[in-house]
């Protein structure tokens, strides 16, 4: 049987990885080599996704892997402190900030991992793997798929840094974790970032994740984060996407829950030429929620690939994911909606909700719920809604004297409205809204510096409608 023709950037990966063979982070660690190996093997026989692939179909990745990128970028020097060029000022919010420029951890080498008296540990996984081997033994690579597709397994095999960060037992953590990912080159590159969260037993963490362009080259970046929540643990997790039409984005977030443990997560994607988020679920323990929501507001040529995994193995377990997306212009979109309910797995309630307007007849939406259940004692339901906006209500809020445009507007923002309700920090959910009303009124573009800076406390943003009137 003759081999199978590698694309462009296939090849780029085959060599990449041959050139570097032991000189990845974690080389001196025989299982990490291993899992290295096999990742790539795996790469190599399978190949990157294509249309032929079913759970790609709807999403064309034919120009990206016939592109060619930088595999080995620099991390970016600014002129001034990373934590000033993307300070967030937004009223009663606070985060402490973390940062990744060109897939590599940005700051001083002193601080790049950094290990408070409570316990709590922060930075670079690099450096992480080698300090504290005896949890990257634990849980490094224990949930993550490397054989869902070719770019999981380009991660698992190519990955340099990322974000580590460990929460011991019974620690609180008040403040927002937020990273902020930064792409910025003359060069095309592509980057491959590998991020570990584990959550020790009745800890609390929540976590903001920004996806940041600063110029229009044409980038793939591709990010595999693992979450381990322990029991009676809780985690918010917050995904803000606002980058560059040219550039390539996928997510994969893989995550584990034992009992009694809570998730949150909130998918916000303002803008992007291409953007795929995969979110896996697995409950292995009993009592164990989450709350899966996003929104997605394209245009242009814009596409999003939202695709949710949950599992239910263990009884007694809740899970809803609710999706709403506005599409105009020639933008596409994609919601895979996946429960798999095991036949022990009784008691569980699971929901699944999607629902989008197109602006346009050019607009396209593809949405697949589909639930997988064994088991006879369970509360379980799916949805999806295609449609355009509500002509009653355009024509009620129009004999109000409200503008045929700014009752669109009122309408579009009352549909996204149901997640961004759901962002449990108000200031934070109070910055969204705000881009909500400037992405519908097609004000907003990539951000220069953090998605959050819109919101300063001496800027208000309003419709400028009269609501007496209504």
């Amino acid at each position: 049987m003759s081999e199978r023709k590698l694309s462009p950037l296939e090849q780029d990966l085959a060599t990449y990885y041959s050139a570097h063979e032991g000189s990845f982070p974690g080389s001196e660690n025989s299982r990490i080599t291993e899992l290295r190996n096999s990742a790539f093997q795996s790469l190599m026989e399978t190949g990157l996704p294509t249309k032929k692939d079913e759970k790609w179909r709807s999403t064309d990745m034919k120009s990206v892997v016939a592109n060619t990128y930088n595999l080995n970028p620099d991390a970016q020097e600014y002129d001034v402190e990373f934590s000033e060029m993307f300070r967030c000022d937004v009223r009663g919010f606070e985060a402490d900030v973390i940062s990744l420029s060109n897939g590599w951890y940005y700051a001083p080498e002193e601080e790049k991992l950094q290990v408070y008296d409570n316990g709590l540990i922060i930075g670079s996984i690099a450096i992480a793997q080698q300090r504290y081997p005896e949890l990257f033994e634990q849980y490094f690579a224990e949930i993550a798929d490397n054989t869902s597709h070719g770019f999981t397994a380009a991660n698992s095999a190519l990955w340099q840094d990322g974000v580590f960060v460990y929460v011991p037992d019974g620690l609180h953590i008040e403040k927002t974790l937020q990273l902020i990912k930064v792409v910025s080159s003359d060069n095309q590159l592509m980057t491959n970032t590998r991020n570990l969260i584990i959550l020790g037993e009745s800890s609390k963490l929540s976590f903001m994740h920004c996806d940041d362009s600063v110029n229009h080259n044409s980038n793939l970046i591709n990010t595999v984060t693992e979450v381990h929540i322990g029991k009676n643990a809780s985690f918010d997790l917050y995904k803000l996407q606002n980058i560059n039409d040219e550039t390539t984005l996928l997510n994969n977030t893989f995550i584990r829950q034992y009992a009694d443990s809570r998730s949150k997560v909130s998918v916000l994607t303002l803008n992007g030429g291409c953007i795929r988020n995969e979110i896996h679920v697995d409950f292995q323990g009993e009592g164990g929620e989450a709350d899966l929501n996003g929104f997605y507001l394209m245009d242009k040529k814009q596409h999003v690939d939202n695709q949710v995994f949950v599992r239910h193995s263990v009884p007694n377990c809740y899970s809803n994911e609710l999706f709403k997306g506005v599409l105009d212009e020639e933008a596409s979109a994609v919601f895979n909606g996946y429960i798999y309910v095991a036949r022990d797995a009784q008691q569980t309630n699971a929901f699944q909700r999607n629902n989008n307007i197109l602006m346009t007849k050019t607009a396209k939406v593809n949405t697949m719920p589909f639930l997988e259940i064994y088991a006879d004692d369970v509360k379980c339901s799916h949805g999806a809604t295609v449609g355009q906006l509500d002509t009653e209500a355009l024509f009620y809020l129009m004999q109000r004297g409200i503008s045929e445009k700014d009752a669109r507007l009122l309408l579009m923002y009352a549909f996204i409205a149901d997640v961004t309700g759901k962002i449990g920090i108000e200031a934070l959910k109070t910055s969204i809204e705000d881009m909500v009303k400037k992405r519908l009124r097609g004000e907003l573009s990539i951000c220069e510096k953090c998605v959050l800076h819109c919101s300063r406390p001496d800027v208000t943003l309003e419709f400028d409608i009269d609501m007496s009137k209504v």
